[in-house]
């Protein structure tokens, strides 16, 4: 007995322990509530206030910023507009008495809101994209009954103009092309923003009966300056049209640039499209096909030839190549467009070559080059490789590796077929010639002083005086030809094009036709590309499409630009005066430039180092792997050897003179 009370007496202490410990925990779990909630509704009170506001209130709704041309004409902006809606549940008046009253606001007959009133949707969208003088009209009514909601809208108030350089911008979908993608993050940049309530949808809430100057007028983002010049841009858009609906084109492209800053002051893209009317756009519309697609550049890679021998000391301003006119490469027979006319022409200068557009003539000029040594100037041009303009959708291009190269790739590369480029590439290439050797990125955006080194580069791709050379080579060509790129006002630096498209495609009947060239060409102020896209009818070669086209917008362009006349009747070639550029001065600017770039690489480049060690050969500070020597087979070198022995005596571009007999 007194063994089971000592049992019943331990569960009793035991029972009581633990209920103690558990008052404890409870007393101390709610000591640490009363404390949560002292700190929530007392302490933090301003946060949790703010946060809950903030689940009604959002700061979404504020205005893109503006794009303007160079001038300062507006080509995109926001512009606010008002749905107007009755909620049939709040309907206090009788349709007729809403009509009458709705009536002179909506500049509606009373009919018209009536038959929409008796529409059997509870909530009934009476008015779309009402401004904002109609929306305040119908606030100051005061019916229960009618709501608005206030939307952005995107406005391009040019149309189409520049479409693709602006492209677009879809709020509601929030998708955007051209710059209005690349500057998104500016565009919608704000110093100051506005806060204004929301549904638990998402949906803002506009009551016309709190500050005015927060409906009206919210903050806007910063505002985007293009280089492009509206007059210019309309001249190249009307000129490619006209071209375009003349000879029945499938697409072109006219593009106007500064060469001395790299500066887009036109670009024509056809087909085009308005970005007012983004949904009626078909994809061939929207793509800038300048920017995206290929294609063999044709006679005007022929700059590209002669530029890089001269850059490579291969040829001189007196230098001749032997224009047999016809010449067979491997499988493949090369001949000039002439050649019924001119058999043989013999042997010829720069001069000749451009004017003539040798086909003969520009593959010899590039067989005196190794594969390597052709490749390397051409890349530093910018082939096989984005120019870095400020828009998307840019291709690469093709540019084949060296060793990738045989005989007859290399034939054909001097007159354009080896290679596939876009048209900025061209653009960009030839306007570093122009600019005397210095290659600057092409760009639309006009930047600021700060900005404008992260954005566009520089890089010296020629020397100057060799530059001007081939300058003079092709200035002098043109003005010896009867074609509308010889102006009367100025001197012009020119070449033609026309190449055929693919016959992959099942399309190598038909053209790319284009004309490339700059002006005064005794200083530099703009560069002008005319491509066109499967020409049909008469006459369709790069004289006859892209010259006309090329002609019409360089003289409009040098009149709204007021260029400077460097030519009079009867005179000769006026070479360039303005200084040579200080190469030394150029280089250590250059070099500042880079340092940092230079120093935050510095760790990448000690591990790079640091991982070819092994692979360097013994005794030599170069490492093992080397661009192949030999491009060609034997039998390939071999005729390589024959075609050459009657134009070349040696590496310094001296020519063999003597003639076929």
């Amino acid at each position: 007995m007194a063994s089971s009370n000592r049992k019943e007496t331990d569960r009793i202490s035991t029972f009581n322990k633990r209920l103690i410990w558990l008052k404890l925990a409870f007393t101390f779990f709610a000591l640490l509530l009363a404390a949560y909630l002292f700190s929530v509704q007392v302490l933090d009170i301003k946060h949790y206030g703010k946060k809950a506001k903030n689940q009604r209130t959002t700061k979404k709704f504020v205005m893109r910023g503006s794009i303007l041309d160079r001038n300062g004409i507006k080509l995109a902006s926001d512009q606010i507009s008002y749905n107007i809606y009755l909620h049939k549940q709040y309907q206090d008046n009788t349709p007729q008495e809403l009509a009458k009253k709705l009536s002179k606001p909506l500049k509606m007959s009373e009919a018209q809101i009536i038959k929409l009133i008796n529409s059997p949707n509870s909530i009934v969208l009476l008015k779309k994209a009402a401004d904002r003088q109609t929306a305040e009209a119908i606030a100051a009514l005061e019916l229960r009954e009618i709501s608005s909601d206030r939307k952005n809208n995107r406005i391009y108030p040019q149309d189409s103009m520049a479409a693709h350089i602006l492209g677009y911008y879809n709020a509601e979908a929030d998708v955007a092309a051209g710059v209005e993608l690349t500057m998104k993050k500016e565009l919608e940049k704000v110093d100051k923003e506005i806060v204004v309530e929301t549904t638990r949808g998402g949906n803002v809430i506009y009551d016309f009966g709190t500050d005015p100057e927060k409906i009206t007028s919210p903050t806007v983002g910063h505002t985007v300056t293009l280089t492009i010049d509206s007059a210019i841009q309309h001249v190249c858009e009307t000129e490619l049209l006209k071209i375009i609906r003349e000879k029945h084109a499938l697409r072109g492209a006219v593009i106007v640039m500064n060469p001395n800053n790299g500066e887009i002051l036109g670009y024509a893209v056809y087909p085009n499209y308005n970005p007012n009317k983004i949904a009626h756009a078909t994809y061939n519309q929207l793509k800038n096909w300048s920017l995206s697609d290929v294609y063999p550049p044709g006679s005007t890679f022929k700059i590209l030839t002669v530029a890089a021998a001269v850059q490579r000391g291969k040829i001189g301003r007196n230098s001749t190549v032997n224009d047999t006119g016809k010449a067979k490469i491997g499988k493949w027979t090369i001949t000039n467009y002439d050649y019924f006319r001119t058999p043989y022409p013999g042997n010829i200068n720069m001069e000749y070559l451009f004017q003539h557009s040798s086909n003969v003539g520009s593959m010899k000029v590039a067989m005196l080059m190794s594969p390597k040594e052709f490749y390397d100037v051409l890349w530093k041009f910018g082939f096989g490789q984005k120019t870095g303009i400020d828009l998307p959708g840019e291709s690469v291009g093709l540019l084949p590796r060296p060793d990738e190269w045989d005989m007859s790739r290399h034939a054909t590369m001097g007159y354009g077929y080896g290679a596939s480029v876009t048209a900025v590439q061209m653009l960009s290439a030839v306007a570093a010639i122009a600019n005397d050797g210095l290659k600057i990125t092409p760009h639309v955006i006009k930047y600021s002083d700060e900005e404008l080194p992260k954005h566009v580069k520089k890089v010296r791709v020629m020397d100057p005086q060799k530059a001007r050379l081939v300058t003079e080579f092709l200035t002098k060509s043109t003005a010896k030809t009867k074609l509308p790129l010889n102006l009367p006002n100025y001197q012009v630096a020119s070449k033609t094009g026309t190449s055929r498209k693919s016959f992959a495609k099942g399309d190598g009947s038909k053209l790319y036709t284009s004309a490339i060239g700059y002006l005064p060409a005794s200083d530099p102020q703009v560069v002008i590309y005319v491509i066109v896209d499967s020409a049909q009818g008469g006459e369709i070669w790069g004289s006859t499409v892209a010259v006309p086209v090329f002609a019409a917008v360089a003289k409009q362009v040098a009149r709204i630009m007021n260029l400077k006349s460097d030519k009079s009747e009867g005179s000769g070639f006026k070479p360039c005066t303005r200084p040579l550029p200080d190469l030394e001065e150029e280089k250590a600017h250059f070099m500042q430039l880079s340092k940092k770039a230079k120093t935050e690489n510095n760790h990448s480049a000690k591990t790079s180092n640091s991982a070819n060690k092994d692979k360097k050969v013994s005794g030599s500070s170069k490492s093992v792997k080397q661009p192949p020597k030999k491009f060609y087979k034997k039998e390939e070198l071999k005729k390589v050897k024959k075609t050459l022995s009657k134009s070349a005596n040696n590496s310094s571009g001296k020519i063999n003179r003597k003639r076929k007999n």
